[in-house]
């Protein structure tokens, strides 16, 4: 049996694997586009090939295409997502900036699996496409898997991290520690007053990650062309989404400009904007892990993080913070996603942008990429989260600033006078303020009381 086989597109004739359910385009995108091992993303294919059982609901409640070519491509759908990607939808990342090669790609795995399945011709571009462009499909495919990812993935890995917070900011509610402005030692606060800012950081991003998320929900189906739905039946949008919503439970819904979708991805720029928030929220809270423990002899030791793995190639017995640093490469990648992204969403020239594969990838990535970082931040982090509580206690009790609590009753100069002595003479400032003011031991440990000074004025 011979290996290869002949299609033929507008062009001409092509030679393909005989064992691929490819056809022609394909085929010139593969022989074209061999820029890296990146593929376009397995994600946004599903989101296709989700659009194309819509669009040809859509066009078989119009009456356009034959129930039983619809049928058929819907089960050729089915079949498609059990395929092995990398054979069947193999086409590099970086191809024909709108992904028309991507989604010829769908269209031409499609329409020969329902040949098969239907025992007539169907047309990749006629039936399978109908209705349709690569210009509004590949954008709505983007808003469909960021959607997705963000509900399934990264939504449920903020709150597991955020509820983690939740039980130890009540656990270490009233365990005092040295606070830190400028890694100069500062006033106390507890340490559950810490992990409440930190948990109080990453919701919000997340809040900020959901209202982005928003205008994803406006599908630009039926914009054809350049958003003017060119080819297509203006009740197409409304079904094709009408049916999605049905299959997802998402609330998609057609753009009322599906023009403004597919010339801008603003849109897609405010959520990787968003992303890039949360990744610069974890990197805070990796870096703040890191410094806490640091030591073990000669850092801050606040905490002690779990050991995972040897540290050092030559230093026996060094544990390193593995999981804060690994986190904090991924915040740094993330942000680098989101200008990434940027520059793409400026090549939205006149009717259409053409760097869609790429906004498609890095918002994927980001989104993956975090949900990783949050699930390691709660299971191999803050799982077994271990305040060295002696050591909190001891280093607050030689800080010298918490003469500041003194200002109110023996003035600025005299409060500082103290902090400096108690610095200088490594003693406690209680022991201090005795010797350099009139005020009595009870009234100074009042004053001095560390979990008062912690607690927030109401």
């Amino acid at each position: 049996m011979s290996k290869i086989r002949i299609e033929y597109d507008s062009m001409g004739k092509v030679e393909v694997p005989n064992d691929v359910y490819y056809q022609a385009q394909t085929q010139r995108a593969q022989d074209n586009f061999q820029f890296s091992e990146r593929r376009f993303p397995t994600p946004a294919i599903v989101a296709l090939l989700d659009i194309k059982s819509a669009a040809a609901h859509a066009n078989s409640q119009l009456g356009l295409l034959d129930n039983a070519m619809a049928a058929a491509i819907q089960q050729a759908i089915t079949a498609s997502k059990q395929l092995d990607f990398s054979t069947h939808f193999p086409l590099d990342l970086f191809q024909t900036g709108s992904g028309t090669s991507s989604n010829m790609n769908v269209n031409e795995v499609i329409a020969s699996l329902a040949s098969d399945i239907l025992q007539d011709k169907v047309h990749p571009n006629d039936h399978v496409n109908m209705g349709q462009s690569s210009n509004d499909v590949v954008p709505a495919s983007i808003h469909i898997s960021t959607v997705r990812h963000l509900k399934a993935l990264l939504y449920p890995a903020i709150n597991s991290l955020s509820d983690k917070l939740a039980f130890l900011v009540n656990e270490h509610a009233n365990l005092v520690k040295t606070g830190r402005t400028h890694l100069m030692d500062a006033m106390p606060i507890t340490l559950g007053q810490e992990l409440q800012c930190w948990r109080l950081q990453l919701n919000a991003a997340q809040a900020k990650l959901q209202q982005a998320e928003l205008n994803l929900h406006h599908l630009p189906l039926g914009g054809t062309a350049v958003g003017t739905g060119v080819n297509c039946d203006p009740r197409f949008a409304k079904l094709a989404c009408d049916y999605l919503q049905q299959q997802d439970q998402h609330p998609w819904q057609a753009a009322p400009v599906p023009a403004l979708y597919m010339s801008s991805q603003d849109h897609t720029l405010a959520v990787a904007s968003a992303l890039k928030g949360l990744a610069i929220t974890l990197m805070k809270i990796a870096n703040d892990l890191r410094w806490m423990n640091s030591g073990p002899i000669a850092g801050l030791q606040e905490i002690s993080v779990t050991a995972l793995q040897p540290g050092s190639s030559i230093m026996p017995g060094k544990v390193n913070p593995v999981i804060p640093e690994a986190v904090a490469m991924i915040a740094a990648e993330v942000i680098g996603n989101e200008t990434t992204i940027t520059i793409a969403a400026q090549s939205g020239n006149f009717q259409l942008n053409v760097m869609l594969p790429l906004i498609a990838d890095k918002l994927l990535s980001s989104i993956d990429l975090l949900t990783h970082a949050c699930q390691s931040m709660t299971d191999k982090v803050f799982a077994d989260f271990a305040p060295n509580s002696d050591n909190l206690t001891q280093v607050l009790k030689k800080n010298p600033i918490l003469a500041t609590a003194l200002n109110s009753v023996v003035g600025y100069d005299m409060a500082a006078k103290i902090a400096k002595r108690a610095h200088k003479e490594h003693k406690s400032v209680l022991d201090i303020a005795l010797e350099e003011t009139e005020l009595s031991e009870d009234e100074l440990t009042a004053i001095l009381d560390p979990l008062h000074l912690a607690k927030p004025h109401q």
